[in-house]
């Protein structure tokens, strides 16, 4: 109910502005229309009075208008109904009237509007003013020949009115048109405050945690604001399924910490509590119980190394512009002969000799330690899991994706390989494609994680793909420096 009465209050809000800001406009319009139609109606009637002044001065003659006879003779023979003419000087004095003969008590004109207005610009006019002499309201039209004003004026009678008054036809146009443009906002304002009511209501239901469902999305628009609306919408089951996955992560991930961590700790368990329970066990036996229990806590320590390691990691991730701020310039080369200077010994027991090809000079930007724990992760599995591997083999090409530069790392053996259907799980946190083998072997299942997450921090990828003729290769790139 409450969002109905929003969307309402906005429909009425957006049709009330953009509907106002139309009929000021329409207002305005009119307003202009009919005074410019006004104008137009009174500049024909001044043209006429005009050209009648013309003609009487052409017929006339500029230097006979001092005659009295010709003058009445002209009007008398040219008469218009209601017609009234008269010739003034530049003093404004009337020398002639068709109507009064007496023109000295008419008295001066020469502060009439329309003969201020002829003797600056050669003619003038005055509205529906009334004459002092006649006493009746005239239309009055003035023009300057020379040193005389020729004015003729037209009373005011219901026809001339009539003639003068602007067609209001336009008015009626502009209110049909009005109203047809209002029905027209209305159904577009409408329109546009339903949907923003579907898209409301869903966020409404999201923001209460309520169930939701599709049929809101179906019944959005196939335009610009339902585009925009469907954007939102994905965008927030895109959040809503992040945040799912991350939480199913976080509780599988520790589901699994709590499987891993449970082995050592209950084999370190059993041991001690066989030595403590068996005051006379033979030293051999007590000693070999011990050693066990120091491997098993440095399996545990080995796997909250891990664990540290990938929390770090995921900081760095939700803050990974904040992060790659303390990035420097790596010597990834370097790196790579200190991680098999480490691991020399382990891949001599295992029969692996390392082959490289690399260029001569491999720079990087990044972190110095992450950058160490993907070849140690690497070169780690590679000694736990490779069965049968004689050669590990490590190239390094420069590659370019999308107008950027990369630096491609291939670490391939040629063990035993790993199935196909493994290849997509491999880098999943404690995945296993054998559990039992793996856990003998003393790996903690977060390795190839670490190496994933760690490329992804210098805006790599890395894939797991098979060795042609058998082995797994891992594949990655880092941005190059």
């Amino acid at each position: 109910m409450a969002t109905a009465l929003k969307s309402k209050s906005f429909q009425r809000n957006l049709l009330l502005s953009i509907g106002g800001v139309f009929l000021l406009f329409a207002i305005c319009f009119s307003v202009y229309q009919y005074k410019r139609e006004k104008e137009y109606k009174i500049d024909i009637l001044h043209s006429r009075l005009q050209m009648y002044n013309y003609e009487m001065v052409q017929t006339v003659g500029k230097d006979s208008m001092s005659s009295s006879r010709l003058f009445r003779d002209y009007v008398l023979h040219h008469q218009m109904e209601g017609l009234r003419v008269s010739v003034i000087d530049k003093e404004g004095r009337v020398i002639f009237d068709s109507y009064d003969t007496d023109v000295e008590a008419l008295g001066n004109h020469l502060q009439r509007t329309e003969i201020q207005q002829a003797l600056r610009e050669g003619s003038g006019y005055d509205i529906k003013r009334m004459s002092q002499s006649t006493h009746e309201t005239y239309f009055y039209s003035a023009t300057r020949f020379g040193d005389v004003i020729v004015r003729a004026a037209v009373p005011y009678s219901a026809e001339l009115t009539r003639s003068l008054q602007a067609d209001n036809t336009f008015i009626y146009f502009s209110g049909v048109l009005t109203l047809l443009l209002g029905i027209v906002l209305y159904y577009i304002t409408h329109r546009i405050s339903r949907h923003i009511g579907y898209l409301r209501e869903f966020a409404m239901k999201a923001e209460e945690g309520e169930e939701l469902d599709h049929e809101l999305e179906r019944r959005l628009p196939d335009d610009e604001l339902g585009d925009i609306s469907h954007t939102i919408i994905m965008l927030y089951w895109k959040l809503r399924h992040s945040e799912e996955e991350k939480v199913r992560i976080k509780r599988q991930l520790t589901q699994n910490a709590a499987h891993e961590l449970k082995t050592p700790a209950a084999s370190i368990h059993g041991y001690l509590e066989s030595i403590l329970d068996n005051r006379d066990m033979p030293e051999d036996k007590k000693k070999h119980f011990l050693e066990r229990c120091y491997a098993q806590s440095e399996r545990m320590n080995k796997l909250l190394l891990d664990m540290s390691a990938l929390t770090k990691l995921d900081e760095i991730d939700d803050n990974r512009s904040e992060a790659r701020k303390d990035y420097r310039p790596v010597d990834v080369l370097q790196i790579i002969q200190s991680v098999l200077d480490d691991t020399a010994l382990q891949l001599q027991e295992k029969g692996i000799a390392p082959s490289l090809q690399l260029p001569q000079h491999v720079e990087v930007l990044g972190d110095q330690s992450l950058i160490y724990s993907i070849f140690r992760n690497l070169i780690d599995n590679a000694i736990a899991y490779a069965t049968g591997a004689s050669v590990l083999k490590i190239t390094c090409t420069e590659v370019e994706k999308e107008g950027r530069h990369f630096y491609e790392f291939l670490v391939s053996d040629n063990g035993s390989g790993v199935e196909a259907q493994h290849l997509t799980h491999l880098f999943e946190r404690f995945y296993r494609v054998d559990k039992g083998r793996s856990r003998k072997l003393g790996g903690t299942g977060l390795g190839l994680a670490i190496v994933k997450n760690a490329v992804a921090a210098h805006g790599g990828q890395a894939t797991a793909l098979s060795t042609p003729g058998g082995g797994l290769t891992i594949r990655f790139t880092l941005a190059r420096f």
